[in-house]
């Protein structure tokens, strides 16, 4: 069938269908991009800020790895000026904070015996422990510029004690006094020592004190000087008599001061050997006949006076019955003339009696 339009006419139709074809298409398209939202507009279109918030940021860490990103928060920071049982943690981590307080409470305590002689002593030795977790996490609650944090410590029930108890076993001494012996006719005088004790109850204190508070100075131990009870002053004078030559000599200390010519015993009265002390002085004393003795049986006493046979001074021994003293009969000096005791000139008796003292010790000797 032919249309009834000319082929002019058909031409300029089909040209204006194409062109209308045309403007329908590109509205379709038009509406389609004005509805399609835009990527990453968080659900609301690009052009629109109705209703919107922006969280304030915070500081992160950001770990990359291929395909993946992590995100942590900082770690938080003691305030500046806090303390940990005296030991700065300001401006630390928890992590290194419990370091740095773990440290320094491991520290040795240090006791000091004497200026050359210390004793390192670990917390751990007397079972002490310290609650680090608790004090610094406490301490990151702190605002406060200097403030302390207390270190919770514990000990182990009488651990301190039973150490202090074993160390003063080992550091404690007697004192050892001097002595004095004869050595070759001479005296001699042995050096005294004194001797320590340990004041267990104070050591115990001051160790407790300085693991609860941290303190590591030096403990200076409360050793208690035990002084000797007899020292080289005790012997301010020594006799010693040698029986056999007839000689009494006075040393002051171990150093000869006098000698004097004597009489001892006769042989059936022999003056004794030994050691011996004098044990009383008397001045212008009394005789009394020796009770038992046959050769003063039926005798009297003597009061002071020229025929005393005891001359001015008495100086007993502790030896029964013999005493050092003053003769009138000084032609006996030399020999072996007395009863047993020691005679000396009058005058050299009473210089003795004034420079000796009851307990001076007397050596008599064969000699």
């Amino acid at each position: 069938m032919k249309s009834g339009l000319p082929n002019g006419l058909r031409g300029r139709g089909a040209a204006v269908a194409s062109l209308l074809a045309c403007g329908v298409a590109g509205g379709f398209v038009s509406l389609a991009l004005a509805v399609t939202p835009v990527a990453g507009a968080d659900g609301g279109t690009t052009g629109s800020t109705s209703g919107a918030t922006t969280a304030p940021p915070t500081e992160t860490t950001s770990t990359t790895t291929p395909g993946s990103t992590t995100t942590t928060p900082e770690p938080r920071l003691i305030a500046a000026g806090v303390t940990v049982g005296r030991v700065p943690v300001g401006s630390l981590t928890y992590a290194r904070a419990f370091r740095v307080v773990s440290r320094a409470f491991a520290r040795p305590l240090t006791l000091v015996v004497t200026p050359t002689r210390r004793i390192r002593l670990a917390p751990g030795t007397l079972g002490a422990t310290a609650d680090v977790d608790a004090a610094v996490r406490r301490a990151l609650t702190v605002h406060r510029f200097g403030f302390n944090v207390p270190l919770p410590v514990d000990l182990a029930p009488g651990a301190v004690e039973a150490y202090a108890d074993s160390l003063g076993s080992a550091l404690d001494r007697k004192p050892v006094d001097a002595r004095l012996i004869l050595n070759h006719l001479a005296p001699r005088i042995t050096k005294d020592r004194p001797g320590r004790h340990l004041n267990r109850v104070l050591t115990s204190r001051a160790i407790v004190l300085a693991l609860k508070t941290q303190n590591r100075d030096p403990i200076t131990l409360p050793l208690q000087a035990l002084k000797p009870a007899v020292t080289p002053r005790s012997f301010p004078h020594v006799i010693v008599i040698r029986r056999g030559s007839h000689v009494l000599t006075l040393y002051r200390g171990t150093v000869v001061q006098r000698k004097f010519p004597i009489a001892t015993g006769q042989a059936s009265y022999p003056t004794p050997l030994g050691r011996f002390q004098i044990v009383n002085k008397w001045r212008d004393p009394w005789w009394y006949p020796p009770v038992g003795s046959a050769w003063a049986a039926g005798e009297q006493p003597i009061p002071p006076g020229p025929s005393n046979p005891l001359g001015t001074r008495w100086m007993g021994l502790s030896a029964p019955d013999v005493g050092i003293h003053g003769t009138p009969n000084a032609a006996s000096i030399g020999y072996s003339a007395s009863h047993g005791c020691i005679r000396m000139r009058i005058p050299d008796a009473e210089w003795l009696f004034d420079h000796v003292d009851i307990g001076t010790t007397v050596f008599i000797v064969g000699a």
